[in-house]
């Protein structure tokens, strides 16, 4: 049995993350074998997502004065919270999977990302983006395609300068001979 002072530090705990997520997805599931539960979890990892199962009324007081608590209401019955401090795109790729998979056994509640409260289709709205990193490798090469597209026109006058000079320069050595 936890003490007082346990219970309080897992309290605070649980608002520290519940205030640092970006994004969060409530989830619920019944007859989940220990096999799917610690296959969804590698999936969670993967993604960079933490994942844990709380106590609703311990989850309703940490939701207080922070974004989750929008969703307060919804932490009843069996509640896993899955919690993403970067990329919202990673969660929710990961959690759309793993619902559209198991549908009989995982259910998703709701989500909050970026202060919103969003529904399951919206989530799967949100999975299918590309994560920042392809965005920001997408912008680079935009960017450095142009670079190189002016590099090849502003050394295109030179080059071509040279092959006209070498070419009289050719045809007056021909008709010399």
């Amino acid at each position: 049995m936890k003490t007082k002072a346990q219970k309080q530090k897992d309290l605070e705990a649980l608002i520290e993350h519940f205030r640092n997520a970006k994004a969060a997805m409530l989830v619920g599931f019944q007859g989940m074998t220990v096999a799917k539960d610690q296959e969804l979890r590698n999936q969670l990892r993967e993604a960079g997502v933490s994942y844990e199962v709380v106590k609703n009324t311990l989850a309703r007081k940490a939701a207080e004065g922070t974004p989750l608590e929008q969703a307060a209401d919804k932490f009843k019955g069996v509640t896993a919270v899955a919690l993403s401090n970067t990329d919202p795109v990673n969660l929710s790729k990961a959690i759309s999977k793993f619902t559209k998979a198991n549908p009989d056994i995982f259910k998703f509640k709701v989500g909050i990302v970026e202060g919103k409260v969003v529904e399951l289709r919206e989530v799967e709205a949100i999975a299918s983006l590309p994560s920042k990193e392809e965005l920001i490798s997408k912008v680079l090469f935009l960017i450095n395609a142009q670079a190189q597209r002016l590099v090849t026109v502003i050394s295109a006058v030179p080059r071509n300068l040279a092959i006209v000079v070498k070419q009289i320069g050719d045809q007056k050595s021909g008709e010399t001979a």
